[in-house]
């Protein structure tokens, strides 16, 4: 596995902030995406960028491989999927993978003088499940993982790391359209509560009408808990 994290250096765009960096938030995108499509289309439903005075918004892009869904056709995806089904095996083999070339991300802006109860991490459909992994079963101790239309499978391997140990859980932020087809809305419904009796802290919004997409309402309601989760430095010495 740490050959394969080592060979792999995630293309990446990214937003800086307007003052002085003290906060990093890792924003993944969907299957067949790019971190600079995701950017893109967040821009087209804010008509601005997600920008923040001192956090750095990092937009990833996942390297391309076969993907099962697509009959093995080459997608850019955090990892493999059997089927798009909550009721089907993970595979684990290539969410592994990408967990370490995350990790490689995470310790970069660590490396920049970034705490890791500084670093959010989440993302849209996939990418959200992707950071529930990364989040849940290898970094517990960042501040926070928001998922965007996102599930995780009747037998994560999520819920079985939470199962299995103590201590705090970073807080879970997630939204969800009502009329998601692709991904059913009762899917993030059941991973939610899953999570929360497993001990984790979280938001759940139903987004009455939304479809397998971002809206604004949304965009901006995730806005207002990243500076929750990630408050200024005047926030911060004033609380």
């Amino acid at each position: 596995m740490a050959a394969a994290s080592g060979s792999v250096r995630l293309q990446r765009c990214m937003v800086s902030p307007t003052g002085r960096h003290s906060a990093s938030l890792i924003f993944l995108h969907g299957s067949g995406d790019s971190g600079k499509g995701l950017r893109r289309w967040i821009k087209l439903v804010l008509n601005q960028d997600l920008a923040f005075q001192h956090i750095k918004v990092i937009y990833p892009t996942a390297p391309a491989r076969p993907y099962t869904p697509l009959k093995g056709g080459i997608s850019n995806v955090w990892f493999d999927r059997f089927k798009i089904s909550n009721d089907c095996p993970e595979h684990l083999e290539s969410i592994d993978v990408m967990c370490q070339v995350l990790t490689d991300l995470i310790d970069d802006e660590v490396k920049t003088g970034i705490k890791k109860n500084r670093i959010l991490v989440g993302g849209f459909s996939m990418g959200g499940c992707m950071a529930m992994h990364l989040a849940y079963r290898n970094h517990q101790d960042v501040a926070g993982v928001f998922a965007l239309s996102s599930f995780l499978n009747k037998t994560s391997a999520v819920y079985q790391a939470l199962q299995k140990r103590d201590g705090v859980r970073p807080e879970l932020f997630q939204c969800h359209g009502t009329a998601d087809e692709l991904v059913l809305h009762s899917w993030g419904e059941e991973t939610n509560s899953v999570l929360k009796s497993l001990g984790v802290s979280t938001e759940f919004h139903s987004l009455p009408g939304v479809y397998h997409e971002l809206s604004k309402g949304e965009l901006e309601k995730l806005k207002s808990w990243i500076l929750t989760k990630l408050p200024g430095e005047t926030e911060r010495h004033t609380e």
